[in-house]
This record gives C-alpha cells, sequence and structure tokens, in this order.
C-alpha cells in the first residue's frame, strides 16, 4: 500500500516562499543596522562609532542638507569661560602719592589694581549621552568658571576631566542625561574634495552651521598648536570664525571628522577668509581615550632630535634617497641611543613605512605606546642599517626633546660672524661642558646670512663638512677649504647639536 502525499496548491507554496524572502531581507536590513550604529569603542568612554561610509549621492538632497544636519545641532553645544587675572600694579608710582590723590582720588584706578576676570566663548560636542563633551583646550584653559549651553537653552556647570595642551584636546563633563550625541567617522577616509560642515558658536551665534571641502588633509608645521605641539590638521574651506573653536566639523553621513580649531587670517586679524583648521578626529579620539583612562596622554619617546632631509641637506650627506629625516642629536641614555641610533643617520622608513618629514615621524612615534618596539630603517654613511628601538615614555618636562624639528636653512656665507676657541671657561659660561670642542659665535651680524640661517650668538660650531674644528685657526681652514660650495655646520646650541647647511653666494 503506497503512502498517501500532502498535495499543495502552487500558489500557496509561491506565497510562502515569496513572505519568507521579504521577512528574510527585512530582517538582515534590522541586524546590519544594529550592529553597524551602535558599535561602541573604548569602555571608558562609551562612544557611538559610526562605521556606514559609504558614498552618499548628491541627488539625495535636493532641498539642501537639513536631513544631516538636523539630527546634528542639537550635539554641539556652547562653552563659556571666565578667568580671573590678576593685574600688574601701574608703572607710575607717583599716582599712589597721598598729595596726587588729594586732588584726584583713586579715579585712574591705578593704586591698588584689584583681579580682573576674562571670558571667552567656544563650542564643543556632545560624544555621551550623559554629558561627555570634546573641546579644545585653548577654550577653557586655565578657566575658574565652565558653563555649557545646550541648544535647548539648558545652562550647566562643567568640570574638566582631563586636557591636553600638546594636541589642544579637552574633555569636559556635565551632570546631565539623555542628551544628543555624535556618532564618530573616521577622518582617515577623508578626502580632498569631500563636503564637510563646520557646526559651532561663532560670536556666541548659537547653531550655526557652514559648509565646505576638504581642501587638504595632514597640515603640519602651521605653529598653531606652539612649537612643541603635535599638528596634523584637516583645512577646510567651511566658514570658522572665533566662537567656532571645539566645535564639530561632521561629514555628509552626519559623523564627527573632526574638531574645528583654528583660522588663518593673513595677518590681517579680521576674520575667515576661507582656509579654516580642523583636528581629524581619530587623533583627538585617541588623546580623549588616554585622558579618560589615564587622566594624561603617555606619548611614545625616541629622545632624538629630528629636521626633515631638504635636497640641500641630502646633497651634504652624499644621500640619493627619497623623503627621510636627519637625526641632528641624540640625547644619551634614551631609547634611541640604547638602540645605536647617531648623530648624522637618515631614518627613511618606520616599520616598513615611507618617513617623509621630521612631523611626520614625530607624531607616529608619539602615538605610539611606550614600551613598542618599533623598526626604523636607517642610512648611515652609503650602508641601509634595520635598527629596532623599545620606546620610552616622553618626559612630561622635556617635550621639546621628542623628535623636535630645529633650526631653519639659510642661504648665504659666514659673513659678519665672529668666533673665539671654546675654553672650560667659555663652555662654564654657555653651560656645556668643560670639554666642549669648537669654536663659540661671539656675535651676529643681524643682517647678514648666518643670522639669517638661524646662527645666534653663544651658539658653538663642532664639525665643518663633517670635519671637527677645535679652534679658530681649524674653522677658518675648514671655511677656507669649502671655497664656493654650501657649507655644512655642526653647531651646538645650549647642549643639542643640529645640522644647518649655508649655500654659498
Amino acid at each position: 500500500m503506497k503512502s498517501p502525499k500532502l498535495q499543495i496548491p502552487r500558489w500557496v507554496a509561491t506565497t510562502v516562499v515569496v513572505a519568507a524572502l521579504i521577512c528574510g531581507g527585512v530582517l538582515a536590513i534590522t541586524f546590519r543596522n544594529w550592529s553597524g550604529h551602535e558599535v561602541y569603542g573604548a569602555p571608558a568612554a562609551g562612544l557611538t562609532v559610526a562605521n556606514d561610509s559609504a558614498p552618499i549621492s548628491l541627488g539625495s538632497f535636493r532641498n539642501g542638507f537639513a536631513s544631516v544636519l538636523k539630527p546634528v545641532l542639537p550635539a554641539v553645544v556652547n562653552i563659556h569661560s571666565s578667568t580671573v587675572v590678576k593685574q600688574r600694579q601701574g608703572q607710575m608710582p607717583f599716582f599712589n602719592d597721598p598729595f596726587f590723590q588729594q586732588f584726584f582720588g583713586n579715579q585712574f584706578g591705578l593704586q591698588n589694581p584689584g583681579p580682573q576676570r576674562e571670558e571667552s566663548l567656544g563650542s564643543g560636542v556632545i560624544l555621551r549621552s550623559d554629558g561627555l563633551i570634546l573641546t579644545n583646550d585653548h577654550v577653557i584653559n586655565g578657566a575658574s568658571d565652565i558653563k555649557v549651553t545646550l541648544y535647548n537653552k539648558k545652562e550647566y556647570s562643567a568640570k574638566v576631566i582631563g586636557a591636553d595642551k600638546l594636541d589642544d584636546i579637552a574633555v569636559l563633563k556635565i551632570d546631565a542625561s539623555g542628551l544628543p550625541v555624535l556618532p564618530i567617522g573616521n577622518s582617515s577616509d577623508l578626502k580632498v574634495g569631500d563636503i564637510v560642515f563646520a557646526i559651532g558658536e561663532p560670536f556666541g551665534l548659537q547653531g550655526t552651521a557652514t559648509m565646505g571641502i576638504v581642501s587638504a588633509t595632514g597640515r603640519t608645521s602651521l605653529g598653531i598648536e606652539g612649537p612643541q605641539g603635535y599638528e596634523d590638521f584637516i583645512q577646510t574651506d567651511a566658514s570658522i570664525n572665533p566662537g567656532n573653536s571645539g566645535g564639530a566639523m561632521v561629514d555628509l553621513h552626519g559623523d564627527l571628522v573632526g574638531i574645528n580649531t583654528a583660522i588663518e587670517t593673513g595677518g590681517s586679524g579680521e576674520g575667515n577668509i576661507g582656509i579654516g583648521f580642523a583636528i581629524p578626529i581619530n587623533m583627538a579620539r585617541s588623546v580623549m581615550d588616554q585622558i579618560m583612562a589615564h587622566g594624561k596622554v603617555i606619548r611614545g619617546y625616541l629622545g632624538i632630535y629630528i629636521k626633515t632631509l631638504t635636497p640641500e641637506y641630502a646633497k651634504q650627506f652624499n644621500f640619493n634617497g627619497n623623503g627621510g629625516v636627519l637625526v641632528n642629536d641624540v640625547s644619551s641614555d634614551t631609547p634611541g641611543a640604547k638602540a645605536g641610533l647617531k648623530r648624522g643617520d637618515i631614518v627613511t622608513e618606520l616599520n616598513g613605512k615611507p618617513v617623509t618629514s621630521a612631523d611626520d615621524l614625530r607624531l607616529a612615534i608619539s602615538e605610539t605606546s611606550p614600551g613598542t618596539v618599533v623598526h626604523l630603517t636607517v642610512w648611515r654613511s652609503g650602508q641601509t642599517l634595520q635598527v629596532p628601538v623599545t620606546l620610552g615614555t616622553l618626559p612630561a618636562n622635556t617635550a621639546q626633546n621628542n623628535n623636535n624639528e630645529q633650526g631653519q636653512q639659510g642661504p648665504g656665507v659666514m659673513e659678519g660672524v665672529q668666533v673665539e676657541t671654546v675654553t672650560p671657561d667659555i663652555a662654564q659660561q654657555l653651560n656645556l661642558p668643560a670639554n666642549t670642542h669648537g669654536v663659540a659665535v661671539e656675535s651676529v651680524d643681524p643682517n647678514s646670512n648666518a643670522a639669517l640661517a638661524g646662527i645666534q650668538r653663544g651658539d658653538v660650531i663642532q664639525e665643518v663638512n663633517h670635519k671637527p674644528v677645535n679652534n679658530v685657526e681649524e674653522y677658518r681652514g675648514a671655511l677656507s677649504a669649502a671655497g664656493n660650495q654650501p657649507v655644512l655646520l655642526l653647531i651646538n646650541h645650549q647642549g643639542i647639536t643640529n645640522y644647518v647647511v649655508i649655500q654659498a653666494q
């Protein structure tokens, strides 16, 4: 006897299959969005990270960019800080004379100047719903009182969780909950030409949004963060003005890609001229995570002084490669010294990647954890060496010693420079070891080419074209032998050596 067969109409089977496919698609989309939108970063910060960086068609914005900015604006805040500054005593002591006060009283206000309150405005970005805010250090530096005003006009007192002057990043906290937040994007994905928005409180004007493009990435050596600071700016033509500092730079997805920091005014000081700078969010987040975890930023440390290798310096060292940085000096008992790095080395690669400038190497080392072994490719006197270095921790009071580029190349010859042989007495006056050799610069004509090259009184010239000089006679002989060719000098400036090329006229 055959088993009976269940007969199912074809249209029923088709309906079931189609329904299953639709349900499966809906579930797939749901899980994809859930897993891609609410991915949290470091436990200490609990941040929302945006992973969806797929290109967006501008055809989606027929009526403008309101859909991008609407969720962004409430997550950008106004920061009002005030600082009490003690005024200096007036420079005209006769104002304090009783005879003078008998006629004029205290109307000039110079006799007993009291503390004055200075106020400043800036912006910030909410990164956590319980009130964690990211801003610039210069917005709140030295402030005795910090107020945060939200988009809905509510005002809170803020406390500083931590700040880092070298990166110009500060982390604040207000006592609130359920706040809107900005998802963190990936600034490494930014390309020149990408559309970005600058959101902030310029001149205290709440919720101001401007639009532009990414004009450049990786801007360094701007001097914005000072001689010891770390720079890797995004440049934009989106309008940034006073009060925008600490605000958000977002992309077309509405994801945070930078912290607006500074503008270039062309020396006029009149405001925006289409050149603004933002700290990449990847860099800012790294600083913030360290502040949240350690209360401060811990940086890797080599202990060498470097400068970008220009064609002029490469020629002096017979180096035919591309890029690289020149080691001016190596501090004793540092990771660089222990690994065998020497003055005159040319570092061409870090962990297999080309090194193109002193700023790039300095930033990369600072962002690498102490104790990490990095692998340097070094060119030395025609040989290529592989040098592993175990990084140390950058001392808090020696930030300038961490791979800092020193000296500037200048044209000219050694005219207008007076020197004398270094003796133990002269070395003592210059706070140098008694056995220091070379010739000390007595004076430099400020209008001379040597002055333009950065040579100054108190410098000690120790080498001319790689040849040590121990006295004035050897110094003059070495210059004479150079003739009309460029001259490479090794300068000892306050105990740190630095190579300087002087071009002949």
